[in-house]
């Protein structure tokens, strides 16, 4: 699904290359949470980014002072990852960011500055940010925006054709208002005026075909199917899954090089 990761990315690059305020940001970010705070996981980057630590005694700062920090680090770039069990690309490891981020399932990649942020909700209406200092990363994988456009179609032709090829796929009545409902539920993510249409349709796309997979996914009452069905719509449905996290990462990797590039420019 859209996640606050995304936002922070993209809000945060566009107010380190001048392309939006403070307060644009900190907007941006209120869609997921009536509040955010951030801490740093160890004390020495605590004490490096000014930022509180662990601690019991640290009590977390709000979402404002993460900005000057940032600053502070030296970055500029930022990058989307979303983990999941089998492909924790970009996570570099099994160190404490990988399995925070890998755990949560979504997080922040900075490598100018050789941090992570993984964000979680530790109250009704509240995210916390922890900041991680990022060990040894392997390269940054690059997918051509189109190249992942292309992908999420064609996973989701050859879905529903294994599905029908199964006996899997079924008629349900009401899918079509299923999914509309799934869509409108989740938080609108507004995004700065200058980033690339293309992104914000692909990000658009996997939206919907997500909330497909979704609703997919789950069995109507009465209607279960057996272990090996279940089994076989699951390895059906992987790729697709799989294409929807490519694309997103993808949209959101070409809105920050448009935002650098614009800055670049003026």
């Amino acid at each position: 699904m859209p996640c606050p990761s995304a936002t922070m990315v993209v809000w945060a690059a566009a107010w380190l290359n001048g392309a939006a305020a403070s307060d644009d940001f900190l907007d941006a970010l209120g869609a997921w949470a009536e509040a955010h705070d951030v801490r740093a996981a160890d004390d020495d980057l605590a004490a490096r980014l000014d930022l509180p630590g662990p601690g019991p005694q640290d009590t977390p700062v709000g979402l404002a002072l993460l900005l000057p920090a940032l600053r502070k680090a030296g970055v500029w770039d930022g990058e989307l990852i979303l983990p999941v069990a089998g492909d924790v690309r970009g996570t570099g490891g099994a160190g404490d960011f990988g399995r925070a981020a890998l755990r949560h399932g979504e997080a922040v990649v900075l490598r100018s500055a050789g941090l992570g942020l993984v964000p979680h909700t530790v109250a009704d209406g509240v995210v916390r940010w922890t900041v991680f200092e990022l060990g040894e990363m392997p390269p940054a994988e690059h997918l051509p925006i189109g190249e992942a456009e292309h992908g999420m179609s064609s996973a989701m032709r050859e879905a529903a054709s294994t599905l029908i090829d199964l006996d899997i796929a079924k008629h349900r009545p009401g899918v079509r208002a299923e999914i509309a409902e799934t869509v409108s539920n989740r938080p609108a993510s507004s995004w700065p005026e200058t980033v690339p249409q293309r992104s914000l349709r692909v990000l658009q796309r996997a939206s919907e075909v997500e909330a497909i997979l979704w609703v997919a996914t789950d069995d109507a009452p009465g209607g279960a199917l057996s272990a090996s069905a279940t089994r076989a719509r699951v390895d059906a449905l992987k790729p697709l899954f799989d294409s929807v996290r490519l694309a997103r990462r993808s949209a959101v990797a070409e809105m920050v090089r448009i935002l650098a590039d614009q800055a670049q420019q003026s």
